[in-house]
């Protein structure tokens, strides 16, 4: 079976194995850290301004 890679929105690199919100792709490893992240945590402002471009792309 082929896997095909695709570019992680929040991490930019190319997976092979993660989620797909409105055509955009989230890498396993990504999905994981959010997921664990306080809201409390410095990275939780750099996820939230990642995941904006969902919906910036989307209406696009």
């Amino acid at each position: 079976m082929e896997k095909h890679s695709h570019c992680c929105i929040i991490c930019n690199e190319e997976r092979s194995i993660g989620i797909a919100i409105c055509n955009q792709f989230i890498c396993d490893g990504c999905e994981q850290e959010m997921v664990k992240t306080d809201a409390q945590d410095e990275r939780y402002p750099y996820y939230i301004k990642q995941l904006k471009r969902i919906w910036l792309k989307k209406n696009a």
